[in-house]
């Protein structure tokens, strides 16, 4: 009877190896060679993004080629991206708060105090799904208005993000649960998540944008089926057998001492992303002041080419996410540092290889989203300059999440704020007023000077404390030959 037992506990733990997910005791995210575990792990997570970036690209896509309105309806709902930011921000406050703590617990064998934390953070991202609804329905048209939309776009905004706002508790709960999903282990699971509402999308813009004449509502309501559907499934897969971790109804009410500590470690990670929306706020009111709507425009189209660049680099980081979080909860600091050594290098090859792209062919990026002539000449030299530091993000994004890993929020939080709102800020202000021949150009140079400083102070600060971090330890470090 007990061989019996022991080789059904073995067939079980090799059928969660052989799923993408993870056995009981996570000991293979400390043995597997890791450069093998990070490609199994960190290759769904990059498609994840890359997939889940295609629910805004392809909307724009598809929007700015609408005949005779293409231009205008793009610049509209481009506009409307700092409120999509903002939603998608407050997912991963919770999300990828949690889920690196979920991880942690995991390292240390307390399973208990894992489930709690996404049993908390589950019902957190259903509240603030309903409030953000709320003042989305309430309040986008003056929300939109001070972003800077013009009388001439303003409508097409609207029309967007009223229909957009009914689906926020399906973004929300697809983006920030998913995590949870990610950091189990389950890299292929995570993808098919975000696979299901792009494939959707994919599908359901032309039918409604074309096919049902409904232009922008279209894009809008083929964007919050397509993660409706997504949202059904990462539910059900979290409450179902495969998971390790699941929602249980006794986990659902918020305790202080669990979802306090998440909130802390995701408040990086939110700043990162809704400084982008307040970024994007600074940028269009001062495009639409020194260059009108084509700027604006431009910049729409600048923002998409920018996710290709932030967003595979975030999904190289939740793919280390687990390794890091795992090891440096069961003390493997030499595991540790040799993760984050192979992260920064692949980080790093992909960001120079993308910049070179851009550099060498900022036509072709422009034409993906708009057929208008005169938009796409302006965004061509707009493009050069603003991603001009893009090489160096691999540095950034690889420190970043690596401090979000080992649940340092302090760093996190200091790393994200100095780029955004010390750095960046201001240059988009200072710069029109230091380069007056051209300043709606002038305003674009501060994304490329603020990232070379920034990232500057990050690596600065990673190299001081990673090492004061592994210094903690008390075990002897481990080499991965």
């Amino acid at each position: 009877m007990r061989r019996t037992e022991q080789g059904q506990a073995e067939i079980q733990k090799n059928e969660n190896l052989n799923s993408g997910g993870v056995d009981e005791d996570k000991e293979f995210l400390r043995t597997e060679p890791l450069g093998k575990l990070l490609l199994k792990l960190a290759l769904p997570t990059v498609a994840a993004q890359l997939i889940n970036m295609l629910y805004n690209i392809v909307d724009r896509i598809y929007i700015g080629h609408i005949p005779d309105i293409g231009a205008t309806a793009l610049t509209g709902v481009g506009v409307c991206m700092p409120l999509i930011m903002i939603v998608s921000a407050f997912a991963a406050l919770v999300g990828y708060g949690g889920a690196p703590r979920a991880s942690i617990f995991m390292g240390k064998q307390d399973k208990e105090s894992a489930e709690k934390t996404l049993g908390n953070c589950f019902m957190l991202q259903i509240i603030i799904s309903v409030i953000l609804t709320a003042v989305l329905l309430i309040w986008n048209r003056d929300f939109l208005m001070a972003f800077g939309a013009s009388e001439n776009t303003i409508e097409y905004g609207v029309d967007y993000m009223n229909i957009y706002a009914l689906g926020t508790i399906f973004v929300e709960i697809t983006l920030g649960m998913n995590a949870f999903i990610t950091a189990q282990g389950f890299a292929k699971t995570g993808m098919i998540s975000v696979l299901i509402g792009a494939v959707a999308n994919i599908i359901l813009d032309p039918i409604f944008i074309f096919g049902f004449d409904m232009d922008v509502r279209g894009a809008a309501l083929a964007t919050i089926i397509s993660q409706a559907l997504s949202c059904i499934w990462v539910v059900s897969f979290l409450c179902g057998k495969r998971t390790f971790l699941k929602i249980k109804k006794k986990n659902l009410g918020l305790t202080p001492k669990i979802i306090l500590p998440c909130l802390a470690l995701g408040i990086a990670t939110f700043i990162m992303q809704a400084s982008e929306s307040v970024i994007s706020v600074c940028f269009n009111s001062s495009l639409q002041k020194y260059g009108g709507d084509i700027a604006v425009g431009a910049m729409t189209i600048l923002t998409s080419v920018m996710q290709f660049a932030m967003l595979p680099l975030q999904g190289l980081g939740q793919g280390a996410q687990p390794i890091i979080s795992y090891c440096y909860g069961a003390g493997d600091s030499g595991r540790v540092r040799s993760a984050f050594k192979l992260l920064l290098k692949v980080s790093m090859a992909y960001s120079v290889l993308l910049w070179l792209i851009v550099m060498l062919f900022p036509g072709g990026f422009a034409a993906m989203f708009t057929s208008d002539a005169a938009l796409m000449e302006y965004t061509r030299t707009a493009l050069r300059i603003y991603m001009g530091s893009m090489f160096l993000f691999g540095i950034q994004m690889a420190c970043q999440m690596t401090f979000n890993a080992l649940g340092k929020a302090a760093e996190s939080i200091i790393v994200a704020v100095m780029r955004k709102f010390v750095l960046l800020i201001p240059l988009i202000y200072l710069m029109p007023q230091i380069i007056k021949s051209d300043q709606t150009m002038a305003v674009y140079i501060a994304e490329p000077i603020a990232d070379l400083f920034a990232v500057t102070f990050t690596a600065i600060l990673f190299a001081v404390q990673f090492q004061k971090i592994l210094k903690n330890f008390n075990i002897s470090e481990t080499k991965l030959k």
